[in-house]
């Protein structure tokens, strides 16, 4: 009974995100706070996991699988499908979208579009990470701990501790301890 009345709330919530939350102006705007505090107490009560101090910002959607850490935040009208890990501390942009799957393409007998999808593949997401505005990240990318993603990069491999990516698809521009004791 426990675990149905939990299914239950979690449907609820879910509900009155997507038909409310994900509507409320940005965090930016007059009375952003107000705003941001409720997107967060929507949220919190339908995903799997959710730190403190999480920003949702206007228009962001996601699946109920998504688990975010403490200081984190979902950028505005980001689009994050499947099952998504990140961590603590981590600044998205607006408009990034992350697919954990994708079509499955290896038959050549049959069309594309009836194969379905190939098996989830998680992303993820490290701390102290600042993934900038339009980045896309795609199916089983793990990005490490203190990463920058530039604008604009398309993430299709794992991306080491304390490197700066960018470009498409992303690549390693540089390492942020280089010349560091």
């Amino acid at each position: 009974m426990r675990d149905f009345l939990i299914r239950c709330r979690r449907y609820l919530f879910r509900k009155l995100y997507f038909k409310i939350g994900i509507r409320l102006p940005s965090s930016n705007s007059k009375h952003g706070k107000r705003y941001k505090c409720i997107r967060f107490w929507m949220v919190k009560n339908f995903i799997e996991s959710c730190g403190n101090n999480v920003n949702i910002d206007h228009g962001a959607w996601f699946n109920p699988e998504l688990q975010i850490g403490n200081n984190s935040g979902v950028g505005m009208n980001s689009k994050l499908n499947g099952r998504i890990y990140i961590g603590n501390d981590v600044m998205m942009g607006p408009e990034c979208i992350m697919y954990s799957y994708s079509h499955a393409h290896t038959r050549t007998d049959i069309s594309m579009c009836r194969q379905g999808f190939e098996k989830e593949t998680p992303i993820h997401i490290g701390n102290d990470v600042w993934i900038g505005a339009r980045v896309i990240i795609l199916p089983n990318v793990t990005i490490g701990d203190h990463v920058i993603v530039g604008a604009g990069a398309v993430v299709t491999k794992n991306v080491p501790d304390y490197a700066i990516v960018g470009g498409n698809p992303a690549r390693v521009i540089r390492m942020r301890n280089e010349g560091q004791p």
